[in-house]
């Protein structure tokens, strides 16, 4: 389920072969394989197996945390391994359900941060060049979803924001220090990143739970965040939801909705290509549907108004997760161990 990343002319996923879990670079120019690097056991789930998180390229190195939560840095030329950390033994990492660990690292200058969750803090930062230990988050100790640490600056303050099954929080990039936190239930899976839009941080999620929108305020050092509405409009399970403007796009169930962002507002929702993952790109959204079909949609708030579709061939029998990726006018889609690649580059 792992989607690509496009870099310096290779493309770079995770993968499970026979006998374990490879990251793999590709050549951007044909596909061809640049090398193949095992991190780990391969599996995962009972059901759905294999890795679910993206390569994070930064510099020289590869940063990729597979299912098993091994945090791994590696050359970007060669695919040797620099350091490998794991973040259940290293740093009493705990889930807040099965399907096994799916976050993107965050590489930040000098920091690595992630999600381990548990009782030694939710997120960690090691350092990029070795993988020490740099800081833990010990007052935030929560069990951690699937979702991936965002950087924002709210009231003029650079911080990491991450959602978990109960809680939204705000973390200092430097120390670790929990800036803020606001009580948020999830159900099962807590999967799309937050979005932030100056002091509002917008969350969703699947399994009836919906979507709320907190207020961030800051009074001489002291931080709070306060909800401003909660609704059902969009429940998006794991497709991703993008910020446009001042409003929030992305799917839920069989539909693509947008939402006003600061009112919690629905605009539209039309039934599409059904319940799928986004991608924007040059004012179009690439909406890619878990069963195969691919809408490119004009981004508007003014309606649902589809350019075009096609399906897509040599589908497998599993339902399409990976995230679309556009990147040097090519348009990747990842479907179990096909990838396709398309030219939506203009003539």
């Amino acid at each position: 389920y792992s989607s690509v990343s496009v870099a310096d002319g290779r493309i770079f996923t995770l993968g499970d072969l026979k006998d374990g879990n490879y990251v793999i670079a590709l050549h951007e120019s044909n596909g061809t394989l640049a090398w193949q690097t095992l991190i780990g056991e391969a599996g995962g789930h009972r059901k759905y197996t294999g890795p679910r998180s993206t390569p994070t390229v930064d510099g020289d190195h590869v940063f990729v945390l597979n299912q098993h939560s091994d945090l791994v840095c590696l050359n970007k030329v060669t695919g040797d391994i620099a350091w490998s950390r794991n973040l259940e033994r290293d740093f009493g990492g705990d889930m807040m359900s099965g399907w096994r660990y799916s976050e993107s690292p965050l590489v930040d200058g000098q920091r690595v941060v992630c999600t381990p969750g548990g009782d030694q803090g939710t997120l960690v930062a090691v350092d990029r060049d070795s993988g020490e230990l740099i800081w833990q988050t010990s007052a935030w100790t929560d069990p951690a979803g699937y979702s991936s640490i965002v950087v924002a600056t709210i009231h003029g303050t650079r911080q990491y924001v991450q959602l978990t099954g109960r809680s939204v929080a705000g973390i200092e990039p430097e120390t670790g220090k929990v800036l803020w936190v606001v009580p948020r239930m999830g159900k099962t899976a807590v999967v799309a990143t937050p979005v932030v839009d100056g002091d509002l941080v917008f969350v969703t999620s699947g399994y009836g739970v919906g979507c709320n929108a907190f207020r961030v305020k800051k009074s001489g050092d002291d931080w709070s965040a306060e909800e401003v509405y909660a609704n059902r409009d969009i429940a998006n399970h794991h497709g991703g939801v993008i910020l446009y403007g001042h409003h929030v796009f992305g799917s839920t169930e069989g539909t693509f909705r947008c939402v006003n962002i600061e009112t919690g507002e629905l605009n539209f929702k039309e039934r599409s290509v059904g319940k799928g993952a986004v991608v924007l790109a040059d004012d179009h959204f690439y909406l890619r549907s878990e069963k195969g079909p691919v809408a490119l949609l004009e981004a508007t708030t003014e309606g649902y108004r589809e350019v075009g579709r096609f399906e897509q061939p040599g589908r497998s029998d599993q339902r399409a997760w990976p995230h679309p990726v556009v990147a040097n006018g090519k348009l990747y889609l990842r479907d179990q161990d096909i990838l396709l690649c398309y030219d939506v580059k203009a003539p």
